[in-house]
Protein backbone atom coordinates (compact mmCIF):
# COMPACT_ATOMS: atom_id res chain seq x y z
CA UNK A 1 0.00 0.00 0.00
CA UNK A 2 2.88 2.62 0.94
CA UNK A 3 3.66 1.79 -2.74
CA UNK A 4 0.67 3.02 -3.86
CA UNK A 5 0.54 5.88 -2.09
CA UNK A 6 4.49 6.78 -3.24
CA UNK A 7 2.90 6.70 -7.05
CA UNK A 8 -0.14 8.74 -6.05
CA UNK A 9 2.37 11.64 -4.71
CA UNK A 10 4.71 11.86 -7.86
CA UNK A 11 1.75 12.47 -9.75
CA UNK A 12 0.56 15.03 -7.49
CA UNK A 13 3.72 16.50 -8.05
CA UNK A 14 4.16 16.34 -11.68
CA UNK A 15 1.00 17.90 -12.00
CA UNK A 16 1.71 20.84 -9.82
CA UNK A 17 5.20 21.39 -11.52
CA UNK A 18 2.68 21.56 -14.61
CA UNK A 19 0.20 23.93 -12.95
CA UNK A 20 3.60 26.21 -12.15
CA UNK A 21 4.59 26.48 -15.72
CA UNK A 22 1.00 27.42 -17.27
CA UNK A 23 0.48 29.81 -15.00
CA UNK A 24 3.32 31.47 -15.76
CA UNK A 25 2.81 31.61 -19.28
CA UNK A 26 -0.51 32.89 -18.88
CA UNK A 27 0.93 35.93 -16.56
CA UNK A 28 3.72 36.31 -19.32
CA UNK A 29 1.11 36.44 -22.74
CA UNK A 30 1.19 40.41 -23.15
CA UNK A 31 5.58 39.95 -22.47
CA UNK A 32 7.70 40.99 -25.45
CA UNK A 33 9.32 37.91 -26.96
CA UNK A 34 8.01 35.56 -24.22
CA UNK A 35 8.19 31.99 -25.11
CA UNK A 36 5.87 29.26 -24.02
CA UNK A 37 7.25 26.74 -20.84
CA UNK A 38 7.18 23.07 -21.92
CA UNK A 39 6.78 20.16 -19.47
CA UNK A 40 7.34 16.73 -20.61
CA UNK A 41 6.51 13.50 -17.73
CA UNK A 42 8.36 10.16 -17.98
CA UNK A 43 7.34 6.85 -16.29
CA UNK A 44 9.11 5.56 -13.27
CA UNK A 45 10.73 2.15 -13.24
CA UNK A 46 8.52 -0.36 -13.71
CA UNK A 47 8.76 -3.08 -10.85
CA UNK A 48 8.25 -6.99 -11.25
CA UNK A 49 5.27 -7.74 -9.40
CA UNK A 50 5.29 -9.92 -5.76
CA UNK A 51 5.26 -13.38 -4.72
CA UNK A 52 1.82 -14.74 -5.76
CA UNK A 53 1.22 -11.90 -8.27
CA UNK A 54 0.36 -11.98 -11.68
CA UNK A 55 3.93 -12.42 -13.70
CA UNK A 56 3.16 -10.90 -16.85
CA UNK A 57 1.71 -7.44 -15.19
CA UNK A 58 4.72 -4.57 -14.55
CA UNK A 59 3.73 -2.51 -11.43
CA UNK A 60 4.82 0.85 -12.03
CA UNK A 61 5.90 3.32 -9.59
CA UNK A 62 4.62 6.70 -10.67
CA UNK A 63 5.17 9.93 -13.13
CA UNK A 64 8.89 12.17 -12.84
CA UNK A 65 8.35 15.60 -14.75
CA UNK A 66 11.07 16.92 -16.42
CA UNK A 67 11.50 20.31 -17.95
CA UNK A 68 11.31 20.15 -21.87
CA UNK A 69 12.21 23.48 -22.88
CA UNK A 70 10.57 26.20 -24.43
CA UNK A 71 8.58 26.25 -26.92
CA UNK A 72 10.20 28.56 -29.94
CA UNK A 73 7.28 29.26 -32.42
CA UNK A 74 7.66 32.66 -33.30
CA UNK A 75 5.12 35.21 -32.16
CA UNK A 76 2.99 37.33 -33.78
CA UNK A 77 4.61 40.72 -35.37
CA UNK A 78 2.64 43.96 -33.38
CA UNK A 79 3.44 47.25 -35.42
CA UNK A 80 4.16 49.76 -32.75
CA UNK A 81 5.47 52.81 -35.34
CA UNK A 82 8.30 53.26 -32.64
CA UNK A 83 11.72 53.87 -34.46
CA UNK A 84 13.51 52.11 -31.47
CA UNK A 85 11.45 48.67 -31.57
CA UNK A 86 12.46 46.12 -33.35
CA UNK A 87 10.96 42.49 -33.64
CA UNK A 88 13.21 39.41 -34.96
CA UNK A 89 11.64 37.34 -37.73
CA UNK A 90 13.11 33.66 -37.88
CA UNK A 91 15.60 31.74 -35.21
CA UNK A 92 17.47 34.57 -33.95
CA UNK A 93 18.17 36.67 -30.67
CA UNK A 94 20.06 39.83 -29.89
CA UNK A 95 23.11 39.52 -27.64
CA UNK A 96 23.81 41.65 -24.60
CA UNK A 97 25.56 42.16 -21.51
CA UNK A 98 23.38 42.44 -18.17
CA UNK A 99 24.08 45.04 -15.13
CA UNK A 100 26.48 42.11 -13.85
CA UNK A 101 28.68 41.47 -16.66
CA UNK A 102 26.90 38.27 -18.07
CA UNK A 103 26.25 38.14 -21.82
CA UNK A 104 23.08 36.92 -22.45
CA UNK A 105 20.19 36.46 -25.32
CA UNK A 106 16.58 38.18 -25.57
CA UNK A 107 14.49 38.58 -28.11
CA UNK A 108 12.77 41.47 -26.50
CA UNK A 109 13.30 44.17 -29.48
CA UNK A 110 11.85 47.48 -27.23
CA UNK A 111 14.70 49.21 -27.13
CA UNK A 112 15.78 52.34 -25.15
CA UNK A 113 18.79 54.59 -25.81
CA UNK A 114 20.19 55.90 -22.02
CA UNK A 115 21.51 58.94 -20.45
CA UNK A 116 24.88 57.87 -22.96
CA UNK A 117 23.07 57.42 -25.86
CA UNK A 118 23.65 53.92 -25.86
CA UNK A 119 21.28 51.19 -26.63
CA UNK A 120 19.22 49.47 -24.13
CA UNK A 121 16.62 46.20 -23.80
CA UNK A 122 13.72 47.76 -21.56
CA UNK A 123 15.10 45.46 -18.76
CA UNK A 124 18.36 48.21 -19.03
CA UNK A 125 20.53 45.24 -20.18
CA UNK A 126 23.15 46.74 -22.80
CA UNK A 127 23.57 45.85 -26.71
CA UNK A 128 26.53 43.76 -27.86
CA UNK A 129 28.41 44.91 -29.58
CA UNK A 130 27.89 48.26 -27.92
CA UNK A 131 26.19 50.37 -30.30
CA UNK A 132 25.74 54.41 -28.85
CA UNK A 133 23.66 57.10 -30.99
CA UNK A 134 25.57 59.86 -32.17
CA UNK A 135 25.08 63.52 -30.24
CA UNK A 136 22.62 65.17 -31.85
CA UNK A 137 20.61 62.22 -33.68
CA UNK A 138 16.96 61.27 -32.46
CA UNK A 139 15.51 58.24 -32.42
CA UNK A 140 12.83 59.48 -35.20
CA UNK A 141 15.77 59.69 -37.54
CA UNK A 142 17.20 56.19 -37.31
CA UNK A 143 16.85 53.64 -40.44
CA UNK A 144 16.95 49.94 -38.69
CA UNK A 145 17.76 47.69 -41.78
CA UNK A 146 16.60 44.13 -41.51
CA UNK A 147 20.32 42.35 -41.12
CA UNK A 148 20.49 45.20 -38.28
CA UNK A 149 22.33 47.64 -39.68
CA UNK A 150 21.35 51.17 -38.03
CA UNK A 151 21.52 54.47 -40.51
CA UNK A 152 21.52 57.65 -39.37
CA UNK A 153 21.77 60.67 -41.77
CA UNK A 154 22.71 58.20 -44.32
CA UNK A 155 25.51 57.27 -42.77
CA UNK A 156 26.00 53.32 -40.99
CA UNK A 157 26.42 54.16 -37.41
CA UNK A 158 26.24 50.49 -36.17
CA UNK A 159 24.73 47.09 -36.17
CA UNK A 160 23.11 44.43 -34.08
CA UNK A 161 24.68 40.93 -33.48
CA UNK A 162 21.55 38.58 -34.75
CA UNK A 163 22.63 35.10 -33.52
CA UNK A 164 21.67 31.59 -32.28
CA UNK A 165 22.27 28.79 -30.84
CA UNK A 166 21.99 24.99 -32.03
CA UNK A 167 19.39 23.88 -29.48
CA UNK A 168 17.40 27.04 -28.52
CA UNK A 169 14.82 24.87 -26.12
CA UNK A 170 17.88 24.57 -23.69
CA UNK A 171 18.87 27.90 -23.17
CA UNK A 172 19.01 28.93 -19.12
CA UNK A 173 15.62 31.37 -18.57
CA UNK A 174 17.28 34.02 -16.91
CA UNK A 175 14.27 36.39 -16.46
CA UNK A 176 13.17 39.78 -17.17
CA UNK A 177 12.95 38.06 -21.01
CA UNK A 178 16.79 37.23 -21.03
CA UNK A 179 18.58 33.63 -21.83
CA UNK A 180 21.41 31.91 -21.05
CA UNK A 181 23.73 29.82 -22.86
CA UNK A 182 24.54 26.48 -21.45
CA UNK A 183 26.45 23.26 -22.64
CA UNK A 184 23.00 21.84 -23.73
CA UNK A 185 22.20 24.96 -25.53
CA UNK A 186 25.29 24.77 -27.40
CA UNK A 187 27.70 28.74 -27.81
CA UNK A 188 25.44 31.93 -29.61
CA UNK A 189 26.89 32.05 -33.57
CA UNK A 190 25.67 34.44 -36.14
CA UNK A 191 22.20 34.20 -37.12
CA UNK A 192 22.01 32.87 -40.90
CA UNK A 193 20.10 35.47 -43.58
CA UNK A 194 16.66 33.98 -43.32
CA UNK A 195 16.81 35.58 -39.84
CA UNK A 196 16.32 39.61 -40.40
CA UNK A 197 14.87 42.68 -37.96
CA UNK A 198 11.19 44.55 -38.49
CA UNK A 199 11.86 48.02 -37.83
CA UNK A 200 8.43 49.40 -36.50
CA UNK A 201 7.01 46.29 -34.76
CA UNK A 202 7.56 44.24 -31.08
CA UNK A 203 7.30 40.36 -31.13
CA UNK A 204 4.88 39.22 -29.05
CA UNK A 205 5.02 36.04 -26.34
CA UNK A 206 3.63 32.80 -28.25
CA UNK A 207 1.58 31.82 -25.48
CA UNK A 208 -1.38 30.74 -26.77
CA UNK A 209 -4.34 32.04 -23.86
CA UNK A 210 -7.13 29.68 -24.94
CA UNK A 211 -4.70 26.87 -25.42
CA UNK A 212 -3.29 27.07 -21.73
CA UNK A 213 -6.06 27.85 -20.10
CA UNK A 214 -7.45 24.53 -21.05
CA UNK A 215 -4.47 22.91 -20.37
CA UNK A 216 -4.49 24.63 -16.88
CA UNK A 217 -7.88 23.30 -16.24
CA UNK A 218 -6.92 19.81 -17.10
CA UNK A 219 -3.81 20.14 -14.97
CA UNK A 220 -6.17 20.73 -12.49
CA UNK A 221 -8.02 18.20 -12.63
CA UNK A 222 -5.21 15.77 -12.70
CA UNK A 223 -4.07 16.98 -9.56
CA UNK A 224 -7.43 16.67 -8.05
CA UNK A 225 -7.27 13.17 -9.17
CA UNK A 226 -3.97 12.13 -7.88
CA UNK A 227 -4.94 14.10 -4.09
CA UNK A 228 -7.58 11.64 -4.09
CA UNK A 229 -5.60 8.25 -4.75
CA UNK A 230 -3.60 9.81 -2.36
CA UNK A 231 -6.69 10.06 0.10
CA UNK A 232 -7.71 6.10 -0.49
CA UNK A 233 -4.43 4.87 0.08
CA UNK A 234 -4.42 6.51 3.53
CA UNK A 235 -7.90 5.12 4.11
CA UNK A 236 -7.10 1.77 3.18
CA UNK A 237 -3.74 1.54 5.44
CA UNK A 238 -6.04 3.09 8.15
CA UNK A 239 -7.99 -0.27 7.66
CA UNK A 240 -5.46 -2.34 7.33
CA UNK A 241 -3.49 -1.14 10.72
CA UNK A 242 -7.48 -1.61 12.58
CA UNK A 243 -7.60 -5.03 11.38
CA UNK A 244 -4.06 -5.83 13.13
CA UNK A 245 -5.03 -4.00 16.19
Amino acid sequence: MLDGLKTAATGMIAQQRRIDALSNDIANVNTTGYKRDRVAFNDLVATEPGLGGAQTVRVGAGVAVSAAGRGTGQGALLTTGQPLDVAIAGDGYLQVKTADGRVALTRDGSLHADASGRLTTSSGALLQPPITLPRGVSAKELTINPDGTLVAEGKPIGRMALVNVVAPSNLDDAGSGLYMTNAGSGPPRLAGTDTTLVQGALESSNVDIGDAMVDLIDAQRSFQMASQAVKTQDQMLSIANGLKS
